[in-house]
């Protein structure tokens, strides 16, 4: 049995709502920049339909392009680097710990309260689970990730060193700026939906034109722009 079109019950076309989501994740821009954006394309919209867009079909098209990459075997397996981020939340601190390889893609995104070996067990076990072992894991020198390695039985996998984990500390910037943008996060569960479709959606654009000459990097948007067109299609 084929599943029916995630659009079927929506009155604005698939390609609006693809693009509406597209511009709120992939750029630090408020619901009010979206609309007034999408006004000037001629399309008319309330900030409170691009949101309700977000809740309803964001984390569709992360899901999706996790499954395309989990599947395609695209996650590399080389090396990997681990760090987390503190986030205020109404006063209390939450972390958001990343895994990113050695290429700058963000492998896994999760949030905790705490910091503790617990914490990075069960952030290693969901990352492990879904984009199996790395032959090398690059951290900081907190006590928590050598004590979730070793009960994981790859502690010998374990490196750690000085500025040698600056791919991991680089992938919190496009997630700072969105903080930014909307003044802090009010919820936890909001917090770890926005982590992890933010991560996903970057991945799929990020095309590393300080690295491409012009041509190849311009393929590469055109050919991520026309696979994002496709997301959730039936």
């Amino acid at each position: 049995m084929t599943k029916g079109s995630p659009f079927r019950y929506f009155k604005a076309s698939p390609e609006i709502i693809r693009l509406a989501v597209m511009m709120y994740v992939r750029f630090p821009l408020a619901l009010r920049n979206v609309e007034d954006l999408l006004h000037e394309r001629a399309i008319d919209i309330c900030q409170k339909t691009a949101w309700f867009w977000l809740l309803r079909f964001g984390p569709l098209f992360a899901g999706e392009i996790r499954s395309r990459r989990v599947e395609g075997r695209r996650s590399s397996h080389w090396r990997w680097h681990l760090d987390e981020v503190f986030v205020k939340i109404y006063g209390g601190t939450h972390y958001v710990w990343r895994a990113v390889d050695q290429e700058g893609e963000v492998l896994e995104s999760f949030v905790t309260s705490t910091r503790d070996r617990k914490a990075a067990l069960k952030f290693q076990k969901k990352s492990l689970k879904r984009h199996g072992p790395a032959d090398e894991i690059m951290t900081e020198k907190l006590c928590s990730y050598g004590a979730a390695l070793r009960d994981l039985g790859i502690g010998d996998r374990q490196t750690t060193g000085r500025w040698e984990n600056n791919r991991a500390e680089n992938s919190h910037q496009p997630f700072r700026r969105r903080e930014r943008s909307m003044s802090r996060f009010r919820r936890m569960r909001g917090l770890q939906k926005s982590a992890a479709v933010r991560a996903s959606v970057h991945n799929f654009f990020n095309s590393e034109r300080t690295i491409s000459s012009r041509p190849n990097f311009k393929a590469n948007r055109t050919a991520a722009r026309a696979e994002w067109r496709g997301l959730c299609a039936v």
